[in-house]
């Protein structure tokens, strides 16, 4: 059996399985053409730029609330947000005013914490 041979079976068995696949589906879409049943009321077509605004205006709406929600208070205290921007720099929550380089060192009996030794 040559490649090419087995590659046109190939492509029956895939092209079958899809006929398959798209007669099932629209055998199963065939009821939904079905007229409306006596006592169910028949809405009013919808406004296409209702329509448009309800699919695609919310999301986007919400979505840039939820961008200005996360970006805003960086940007109002002046920072960079861009990708590639300069770091900010270190900051010790409750450590001592001045860099830490400022720190004098202690002794290990005057510096606490632990004192075991190995």
């Amino acid at each position: 059996m040559t490649a090419l041979t087995t590659l046109a079976r190939r492509a029956a068995a895939v092209l079958a399985v899809l006929g398959v696949a798209a007669t099932g589906a629209i055998a199963l879409a065939a009821p939904a053409s079905a007229e409306v049943p006596v006592g169910w009321s028949d809405p009013d077509p919808v406004d296409p730029l209702h329509f448009f605004l309800v699919v695609a205006g919310v999301p986007l709406v919400l979505a840039l609330v939820i961008v200005a929600l996360t970006f805003g208070p960086a940007l109002a205290r002046g920072e960079r947000v861009l990708p590639g921007s300069r770091n900010p720099e270190h900051e010790w929550l409750g450590g001592p005013d001045g860099s830490p380089a400022a720190l004098t060192t202690k002794s290990d009996d005057e510096a606490g914490g632990t004192s075991a030794r190995w």
